[in-house]
């Protein structure tokens, strides 16, 4: 009989089961026998610099290509440094498989090298975690990983691997491979919830639909177009579910960005909100008048009065809840309504539509986003990463599925996250271009990962919007404490581009608006990762900041 060693049943099913391709991780030691099998079932690796990238980037895989992302972990160290690329997908929804080792079982409590409780430390920020003892069941808890990482809202899950059940050999038919379950779970609303929420949709004067990563998490853009059509209701699409249906979309008024929506909430009387969380972004549902009608939909049932007691609550996955209720609407025309929000967001934004088309020394960080907008045209991937970077990011605009990803956007606010997701961007859509729009903090955080997209030829370009300073802590540091006693907010003039031409890639450093276009068009030309440096208006913050500084206010 075939004998199959433990790790090797990870890459077996992997491979044959799951049809997993590429993984992400730093190897290790712990994980020698898991890494072996991903050269015996020929699983492209792409090794970063920094744990945090990996878990990242398997975050990313998942939002560009609708399939759980994997990463692999070593033990203690490595385990630590990907806590918060885990954290990160955790409030984020994202589907991550993390494949981690760790001490030999044999080992417990006798001091062994990278010793550490991970379980404790990782189950608050997981779906689901288990530790495998029997090598015969690998498969099996693989393919409850699987399970529990796409089930109902999705999430981060781990499996923990002890190297002495990874470096066993057991008879192949010890351990069956579990046939992928093709199986949908779908919960359905009940009818007398779907006929409330379509009276009052029906009734409504102004209605404005919000939908956050829920909408793309089930792949809803059909059902979600055909909804919209049909009602004729104004949209927004926010976080992950930006560019399922594109901005120009003719019931978009994406123009109307954060400071347009905090205008168009108050006069809305009907809010439709799909697959989004009510946080401290929308004020925790403080935004929303108490007039307002509400209807949520979530396929968390928790979620439906969470922080608003919501008029009509319909539980369920985003595009199934709406493919029951837009037969129960009526066909409407909320085109003038829909046009008084975009003259709103266009008013309110007057000033920074001028800055997109007006050269200005320093840059603006609104016309160094135009500027490269023409150079990549809206068929490109954008991605950004930092706290004011990723509201001048939102000026992006896009005409494809998850083009826009606003990296740390999310609830955990995480930083650096911008070069692992445009890595995998990259990876996922490689006949696409992809930027990444960095603030100059941010970049720092993994940096590194140039050398990665050198040795494994990812050719991304990197923006960064250098105002020498963590901006949003600098400016809401000027207004609560004052300008003269700014404490670790300032970072000073770097060249970064020269780090990036020592890792093997291509570097420009640009301080002229007239520099901007011809520097991004020698990156593209170069075909190499690259970075381009741009010094950026250091007095300029976003309406964001104002936000946060509130947000964090303790009176």
């Amino acid at each position: 009989m075939a004998k199959i060693m433990g790790g090797h049943l990870v890459g077996k099913y992997l491979k044959e089961v799951e049809n997993i391709d590429i993984v992400f991780g730093i190897s290790g030691g712990h994980i020698e026998a898991i890494l072996d099998s991903f050269t015996e079932y020929k699983i492209r690796t792409i090794d970063v610099r920094h744990e945090q990238a990996a878990a990242m980037m398997a975050h990313a895989w998942s939002i560009y290509t609708g399939k759980p992302g994997v990463c692999f972990l070593t033990a203690g160290p490595g385990f630590a440094n990907g806590l918060t690329g885990i954290a990160n997908a955790y409030l984020d929804n994202a589907p991550l498989v993390v494949l981690c080792g760790r001490h030999p079982l044999r080992d417990d409590l006798k001091g062994a090298l990278q010793e550490i409780n991970q379980m404790d430390i990782v189950h608050p920020i997981t779906k689901w975690a288990a530790t495998c003892y029997d090598t015969k069941r690998i498969p099996e808890y693989l393919s409850i990983a699987f399970r529990y990482a796409v089930e109902g809202r999705p999430g981060p899950v781990f499996l923990e691997l002890p190297p002495d059940i990874l470096g066993v050999k057991i008879e192949e038919s010890l351990a069956p491979m579990p046939k992928r379950t093709t199986r949908k779970y779908t919960v359905h609303p009940d009818d007398a919830d779907l006929k409330a929420a379509a009276e009052i949709i029906n009734n409504a004067k102004n209605p404005l639909f919000i939908g956050g990563s829920g909408v793309r998490f089930s792949e809803s853009s059909d059902r979600l177009n055909g909804f919209v059509e049909k009602t004729g209701i104004p949209f927004m699409l926010m976080n992950y579910g930006r560019g399922e249906l594109p901005d120009n979309h003719p019931h978009s008024v994406m123009e109307m960005g954060s400071v347009g929506l905090m205008f168009g909430l108050p006069q809305t009387d009907v809010l439709i909100a799909a697959g989004l969380r009510f946080n401290w972004l929308l004020m925790s549902g403080g935004l929303i008048p108490s007039t307002t009608k509400v209807v949520r939909i979530d396929i968390d049932p928790h979620e439906i009065d969470r922080n608003r007691m919501a008029d009509a609550g319909l539980v369920g996955d985003v595009g199934s809840v709406l493919e029951q209720l837009t037969p129960l609407v009526d066909k409407k025309d909320h085109s003038a309504w829909a046009e008084t929000l975009k003259a709103a967001g266009r008013s309110l934004l007057d000033y920074e539509l001028r800055i997109r088309e007006t050269a200005t020394d320093p840059i603006h960080p609104v016309r160094l986003v135009a500027q490269i907008q023409k150079v990549v045209g809206d068929d490109t991937v954008f991605v950004t990463d930092g706290g004011d970077t990723n509201y001048f990011g939102l000026a992006f605009q896009t005409k494809q599925k998850a083009g826009v990803i606003a990296a740390a956007a999310g609830l955990f606010g995480c930083l650096g996250t911008g070069i692992p997701f445009g890595m995998a961007a990259k990876l996922a859509r490689p006949d696409k271009k992809v930027v990444v729009l960095n603030g100059d903090g941010s970049f720092g955080f993994n940096a590194m990962e140039f050398d990665t997209m050198v040795r494994h030829n990812i050719p991304v370009v990197v923006v960064i919007n250098n105002d020498c300073a963590w901006g949003m802590i600098k400016h809401s540091q000027e207004l609560s404490i004052g300008a003269d006693r700014l404490q670790c907010a300032e970072l000073g003039i770097r060249h970064y581009e020269k780090v990036v031409e020592g890792l093997g890639g291509h570097g420009e450093f640009v301080t002229k608006d007239e520099e901007i276009i011809p520097a991004l068009e020698r990156a593209f030309a170069s075909g190499k990762p690259a970075c381009v440096n741009v010094m950026t208006d250091p007095t300029v913050t976003s309406p964001a900041t104002p936000l946060f500084y509130q947000a964090l206010k303790m009176e």
